[in-house]
């Protein structure tokens, strides 16, 4: 009987205020990682938006030194010969072009934010 108790006051382990607690905190913690996590993707989907744009407008101008106006079809640019490929998802339109000047927008559908550039030379904004 008293070699049980020895062993009982030699073991050793968390208590369950510990448990607890650490439980708290790792719940804290996700809480503050979660929102964050969803923010950086977000701005990860308007980058490539904005990327795109900006590998359109020089297939853009490819194609102008080419043609010597600017092309109203997305799927010419798009491939080999203009080098324009778009990230997955992202939807690249063309407004507007002619032999002076061109009209581009895009954006992601999970990001939060639409871009445009104005052509040539143009730099890109929020729309």
């Amino acid at each position: 009987m008293l070699l049980k108790m020895n062993k009982m006051k030699n073991q050793k382990g968390f208590t369950l205020i510990e448990l607890m607690i650490v439980i708290a905190i790792i719940g804290i913690l996700a809480a503050i990682a979660i929102p964050q996590f969803s923010a950086y993707r977000k701005r990860s989907y308007n980058s490539s938006a904005q990327s795109d744009l900006r590998n359109a407008a020089t297939a853009q101008e490819a194609y102008f030194v080419d043609e010597s106006t600017y092309c109203n079809d997305t799927g010419t640019l798009i491939g080999a010969t203009y080098g324009l490929y778009t990230s997955d998802k992202v939807v690249f339109t063309i407004s507007t072009a002619n032999a002076f000047t061109y009209i581009m927008k895009s954006y992601h559908p999970s990001g939060d934010a639409s871009y445009i550039i104005r052509g040539p030379g143009g730099s890109i904004s929020k729309y």
